[in-house]
């Protein structure tokens, strides 16, 4: 018999090993039930792979796992679905062309039911969204339609349609805004509250500290401290743990004023959008965007910031306004001309926009760029090779292999190669070095604007400040940054000048050394200022 004085969850010396690497090195982790157990760890500490064994995605090497005190074998994920561990990972593996009722009773539909049935499978799934709090999904719409805050929900509803009692959630905020955030948390204290444990991954260490019980954190797949006190831990201990080092939460210093102006005077307009509408989304968008700015969108998901990205990208056609690029029209919903006009974008969803997973480092780098490494059907793959490496040496891209397939590498190494792919598409032959000392961009270079949207989204705190680094690097080279991100402090702290957007409209811009974050979260949330 189970000993119910036991914790709900016990993983004893856990261990995984992958050829050439040990992905696990003899990691403990204890949960109680009704607690909320943060895990923490820098991309590539072990993370993925210890979910992944409690899952039962994955089988240990050795070591045991141990539920309410009987040793238990995870065999596969539906072993573990039977005891009532829930695993939401990061990436959703929701199906885009099922609707929410069928995506949420997928793999436990009642076969009696049948199709004569499905009314009654869409009053659960609408009782199980209500009791998320987004009772205004509805169970039929196809989860494709869906913005990511959505289907974060129906992923949550997945889970509490099994008899749950550990939701395991990589990520869970990640693609969500602040008010989506505090229903997460609330639906978190409610089933802790219930007597459901939860496992919480996030990088976000303020959101500890609110929501953890305990924290287990894990540094080159080693657990370096199980079971710390979540709010009474300081956050410069936990990043020490983490990686190692004590990492500084500040941004690198802007060059000028708000129009990227130095000391020669203003900077000269790169980008101008006037009057731009998507019918149903955003409406009557006018900003410019200068020579070494970075401009930020502030705003809640679904506001359409991203969605403004994407149309001046030519992703989407809008239904009125212009973008001009050097005072010149941008051709709207064409893409292939904003790339060879100088404009580059790195989406929100980078696996599923932006990389070629299963491709090396090199391909993702060099897609872009193909044609001018082809001459008369042949490819010059010493020269694209000498370009690629000469990125990935400047933007220390880890681990230093352009060979490597690019679904290995942290997130942060992969948001840098999307970055590394404009670069070499900005490059001209004959420009520049290319050695270890070669700047990130040559001096005619052809990138003039970049978009980013969510740039360091699941990326630890480590990698994040070299983002942020390289992302000034590229503003004080020249190139104009349009950034759309989630977290206020990241926008008021790397942009030079921010654009507040709610439903649609911009209501406020200012410079971003005169907004305070308490301010402009209200105003996207309320509509006005302080």
């Amino acid at each position: 018999m189970s000993n119910p004085a036991a914790p709900l969850l016990e993983m004893r010396g856990i261990v995984k090993e992958f050829p050439g690497v040990r992905a696990l090195d003899g990691v403990d982790l204890e949960v109680r039930a009704g607690e909320v157990h943060c895990l923490l760890g820098q991309n590539g500490a072990g993370k993925s792979t210890l979910i992944k064994v409690l899952s039962g995605a994955h089988q240990p090497d050795s070591g045991q796992v141990l539920w309410l005190g009987e040793e238990v074998r995870l065999a596969n994920p539906t072993a573990a679905m039977r005891l009532g561990i829930a695993t939401i990972y990061q990436e959703l593996d929701l199906v885009d062309g099922l609707t929410v009722a069928e995506n949420i009773f997928l793999g436990h539909e009642n076969a009696r039911l049948g199709f004569s049935r499905r009314a009654e499978m869409n009053r659960a799934a609408r009782e199980l969204l209500g009791r998320l709090g987004h009772g205004e999904i509805p169970p039929t719409r196809e989860v494709g339609r869906l913005p990511a805050a959505g289907k974060q929900v129906v992923s949550m509803a997945r889970a509490l349609s099994h008899d749950t009692r550990l939701i395991i959630m990589d990520e869970p905020s990640a693609a969500l805004a602040h008010d989506e955030v505090d229903n997460l948390f609330r639906i978190i204290r409610e089933l802790a509250a219930a007597g459901v444990a939860v496992i919480y991954i996030s990088h976000r260490l303020a959101e500890i500290r609110e929501i953890g019980d305990r924290v287990t954190v894990l540094k080159d797949g080693r657990a370096v401290a199980v079971g710390l006190p979540a709010k009474h831990t300081q956050t410069a201990e936990i990043v020490a743990l983490m990686t190692g080092r004590t990492v500084e939460y500040s941004f690198p210093p802007r060059r000028g004023g708000a129009a990227g102006a130095g000391a020669g005077g203003p900077a000269a307009e790169v980008l101008r959008v006037a009057g731009l509408t998507l019918a149903g989304t955003f409406y009557d968008v006018s900003f410019a965007v200068h020579a070494g700015e970075i401009l930020g969108l502030a705003g809640l998901v679904g506001s359409g910031r991203s969605e403004i990205l994407e149309t001046i990208y030519g992703a989407r056609r809008a239904s009125a306004g212009r973008v001009l690029l050097d005072g010149r029209p941008l051709r709207p919903g064409d893409t292939s001309v904003a790339v060879r006009r100088g404009m580059g974008l790195a989406p929100e969803e980078r696996k599923s926009q932006a990389l070629l997973l299963d491709e090396s480092v090199a391909s993702n780098i060099s897609v872009a760029s193909m044609r001018r490494y082809a001459s008369f059907g042949w490819l010059d793959r010493r020269r694209e090779l000498a370009d690629v490496a000469a990125q990935v040496r400047a933007l220390d891209i880890r681990p230093a292999d352009p060979r490597r397939p690019v679904k290995t590498l942290s997130g942060g190494n992969q948001q840098k190669t999307v970055l590394a792919r404009w670069l070499v598409s900005g490059r001209r032959q004959g420009d520049g070095e290319t050695g270890p000392a070669a700047p990130l961009l040559p001096p005619r270079g052809a990138l003039k604007v970049l978009l980013l949207d969510e740039p360091t989204r699941g990326v630890d705190v480590g990698a994040r400040a070299e983002l942020y680094a390289l992302i000034r690097a590229l503003a004080d080279q020249g190139i104009a940054v349009l950034l759309v991100s989630s977290e206020v402090p990241e926008v008021l702290g790397l942009a030079d000048r921010v654009l507040v957007i709610r439903e649609g409209h911009v209501i406020h811009e200012a410079d971003a050394a005169e907004l305070a974050e308490r301010d402009v979260l209200n105003m996207i949330m309320e509509g006005s200022a302080l």
